[in-house]
């Protein structure tokens, strides 16, 4: 459970996450989640055991690979059956329904995985979603990483458009929250000289229809 002080600054970074969504597409947190919740993470994380990580892919559905080439981190998807998880899904539905509320963006779903890059490991340039072609609205990334500097590596590049050569860049400390419009921005993950650990979550509207059910992933 999250302390008062704690649901303050939730409120307070809802709404500085809201402005800056409507403002520039993009909001950048460092050490923003609670410090409670971040740490419940980073020991969750931390003793998974790794068969229950799995190589990271690229695409969806029927159009799923793995290409090393492009992505060569792994992921453990999250669920609500520890407390961890739980917490993480919960703070991230009150964020959901804050947007919702301040922005009208119809919000509908959520789902998120771990991510354990190695030293090394690489995520290549890419957009979490196309224009008319996926669901994802929103795509948010949580950092777990303690005592992490610049010279260790691993930044998240956040570009503006496709014609960006020099885009953000986000060190992976400890809490930092990141939010931005899946289908604007390219971003890529650097390699890094240490283990990385992280939270990649994306927000979805709802495009079920009569004959197809859109399930979360």
């Amino acid at each position: 459970m999250l302390c008062d002080s704690e649901n303050d600054a939730n409120s307070s970074l809802f709404e500085s996450i809201a402005q800056d969504l409507r403002e520039n597409g993009y909001s950048i947190n460092p050490g923003a989640l609670p410090v409670s919740l971040s740490n419940l993470l980073r020991e969750s994380i931390g003793r998974l055991p790794d068969r229950f990580f799995s190589s990271a892919g690229v695409g969806r559905g029927q159009a799923h690979l793995h290409d090393e080439q492009v992505r060569s981190d792994d992921i453990c998807w999250i669920s609500d059956d520890s407390p961890a998880g739980k917490q993480w899904l919960q703070w991230a539905s009150e964020l959901q329904l804050y947007l919702n509320r301040r922005l009208f963006l119809g919000l509908f779903s959520f789902e998120s995985h771990f991510a354990r890059y190695r030293p090394g490991d690489f995520y290549q340039r890419h957009l979490d979603s196309f224009k008319g072609d996926a669901n994802r609205v929103l795509s948010m990334v949580v950092y777990l990483n303690k005592d992490w500097s610049p010279e260790d590596g691993g930044q998240l590049v956040l570009y503006k458009d496709e014609h960006d050569d020099n885009g953000t860049c986000v060190v992976p400390e400890m809490g930092t929250v990141v939010v931005f419009l899946s289908d604007e921005f390219p971003h890529e993950v650097l390699p890094a000289d240490r283990e990385r650990y992280s939270i990649a979550g994306w927000y979805r509207v709802n495009t079920s229809t009569e004959s197809r059910i859109d399930p979360p992933h």
